[in-house]
Protein backbone atom coordinates (compact mmCIF):
# COMPACT_ATOMS: atom_id res chain seq x y z
CA UNK A 1 0.00 0.00 0.00
CA UNK A 2 1.53 3.55 -0.80
CA UNK A 3 2.52 5.64 1.89
CA UNK A 4 0.03 8.83 1.75
CA UNK A 5 3.52 11.12 3.02
CA UNK A 6 3.72 13.45 0.06
CA UNK A 7 7.06 13.80 0.32
CA UNK A 8 9.65 16.22 -1.13
CA UNK A 9 8.87 18.59 -3.68
CA UNK A 10 10.50 18.20 -7.47
CA UNK A 11 13.63 20.12 -7.03
CA UNK A 12 13.14 21.70 -11.39
CA UNK A 13 9.76 23.22 -10.55
CA UNK A 14 9.78 26.73 -8.50
CA UNK A 15 8.06 26.14 -5.41
CA UNK A 16 4.17 27.55 -4.72
CA UNK A 17 2.31 27.75 -1.72
CA UNK A 18 -1.37 27.12 -1.73
CA UNK A 19 -3.42 26.78 1.33
CA UNK A 20 -4.00 22.72 1.18
CA UNK A 21 -1.96 20.03 -0.79
CA UNK A 22 -4.12 16.96 -1.44
CA UNK A 23 -1.69 13.72 -0.79
CA UNK A 24 0.78 11.97 -3.49
CA UNK A 25 -0.96 8.56 -3.15
CA UNK A 26 -4.19 10.49 -4.35
CA UNK A 27 -5.63 10.68 -7.78
CA UNK A 28 -6.27 14.61 -7.46
CA UNK A 29 -7.71 17.28 -10.17
CA UNK A 30 -5.62 20.51 -10.23
CA UNK A 31 -6.11 24.03 -11.47
CA UNK A 32 -4.90 24.10 -15.09
CA UNK A 33 -3.71 27.08 -15.07
CA UNK A 34 -1.44 27.32 -11.73
CA UNK A 35 -1.77 23.64 -10.66
CA UNK A 36 -3.62 24.25 -7.66
CA UNK A 37 -4.97 21.14 -6.18
CA UNK A 38 -8.47 21.16 -6.05
CA UNK A 39 -10.12 17.62 -5.40
CA UNK A 40 -9.34 14.13 -4.70
CA UNK A 41 -10.95 11.66 -6.76
CA UNK A 42 -12.82 10.19 -4.00
CA UNK A 43 -14.86 13.23 -3.62
CA UNK A 44 -16.54 13.13 -7.13
CA UNK A 45 -19.51 12.23 -7.08
CA UNK A 46 -20.98 12.90 -11.36
CA UNK A 47 -18.72 13.62 -14.32
CA UNK A 48 -22.71 13.97 -16.27
CA UNK A 49 -22.84 17.68 -15.37
CA UNK A 50 -23.10 20.92 -17.56
CA UNK A 51 -21.17 23.97 -16.60
CA UNK A 52 -21.37 27.52 -17.89
CA UNK A 53 -18.45 27.07 -20.55
CA UNK A 54 -18.99 22.71 -20.87
CA UNK A 55 -19.11 19.77 -19.32
CA UNK A 56 -18.65 19.65 -15.33
CA UNK A 57 -17.82 17.80 -12.66
CA UNK A 58 -19.52 17.20 -9.51
CA UNK A 59 -17.51 16.79 -6.11
CA UNK A 60 -18.70 16.84 -2.68
CA UNK A 61 -15.40 18.66 -1.44
CA UNK A 62 -12.78 20.61 -2.73
CA UNK A 63 -9.87 22.74 -1.37
CA UNK A 64 -8.17 25.57 -2.48
CA UNK A 65 -11.36 27.47 -3.70
CA UNK A 66 -13.31 30.72 -2.81
CA UNK A 67 -16.41 31.53 -3.10
CA UNK A 68 -18.53 34.79 -4.10
CA UNK A 69 -21.92 35.56 -2.94
CA UNK A 70 -25.32 33.32 -3.70
CA UNK A 71 -27.34 34.09 -6.70
CA UNK A 72 -30.67 32.42 -8.07
CA UNK A 73 -29.65 31.07 -11.29
CA UNK A 74 -32.63 29.09 -13.46
CA UNK A 75 -29.78 26.27 -14.85
CA UNK A 76 -30.84 23.12 -16.60
CA UNK A 77 -32.58 21.21 -13.84
CA UNK A 78 -34.52 24.40 -12.15
CA UNK A 79 -33.89 27.56 -9.94
CA UNK A 80 -30.94 27.04 -7.78
CA UNK A 81 -29.48 29.56 -5.38
CA UNK A 82 -25.75 29.02 -6.55
CA UNK A 83 -21.86 30.97 -5.37
CA UNK A 84 -19.43 31.22 -7.71
CA UNK A 85 -16.24 29.33 -6.60
CA UNK A 86 -12.57 30.60 -7.99
CA UNK A 87 -8.98 28.93 -7.33
CA UNK A 88 -7.49 30.93 -4.30
CA UNK A 89 -4.54 30.37 -6.10
CA UNK A 90 -4.58 32.36 -9.37
CA UNK A 91 -8.67 33.52 -9.23
CA UNK A 92 -9.63 32.14 -11.98
CA UNK A 93 -13.18 31.22 -11.64
CA UNK A 94 -13.67 27.23 -11.78
CA UNK A 95 -17.46 27.01 -11.31
CA UNK A 96 -19.77 27.14 -8.66
CA UNK A 97 -21.34 25.90 -5.07
CA UNK A 98 -25.01 25.00 -5.09
CA UNK A 99 -25.96 26.74 -2.05
CA UNK A 100 -30.21 25.71 -2.10
CA UNK A 101 -31.90 23.66 -4.66
CA UNK A 102 -35.56 24.93 -4.78
CA UNK A 103 -36.88 21.86 -6.22
CA UNK A 104 -36.83 18.37 -4.18
CA UNK A 105 -35.33 16.15 -6.21
CA UNK A 106 -32.51 18.48 -6.46
CA UNK A 107 -31.88 19.09 -3.00
CA UNK A 108 -28.92 16.29 -3.20
CA UNK A 109 -26.73 18.98 -4.54
CA UNK A 110 -27.03 21.41 -1.59
CA UNK A 111 -23.54 22.29 -0.53
CA UNK A 112 -21.90 20.67 -3.55
CA UNK A 113 -19.45 21.74 -6.17
CA UNK A 114 -19.01 22.05 -9.93
CA UNK A 115 -15.95 22.39 -11.57
CA UNK A 116 -15.73 22.70 -15.33
CA UNK A 117 -13.44 20.46 -17.11
CA UNK A 118 -11.95 22.90 -19.19
CA UNK A 119 -9.98 24.48 -15.60
CA UNK A 120 -8.92 21.23 -14.05
CA UNK A 121 -6.11 18.59 -14.69
CA UNK A 122 -5.53 15.27 -13.51
CA UNK A 123 -2.83 14.74 -11.23
CA UNK A 124 -1.16 12.02 -9.56
CA UNK A 125 -1.60 8.39 -10.37
CA UNK A 126 -3.79 8.24 -13.26
CA UNK A 127 -1.75 6.21 -15.52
Amino acid sequence: MPSCDPGPAPACLPAKTFRSYLPRCHRTYSCVHCRAHLAKHDELISKSFQGSHGRAYLFNSVVNVGCGPAEQRLLLTGLHSVADIFCESCKTTLGWKYEQAFETSQKYKEGKYIIEMSHMVKDNGWD
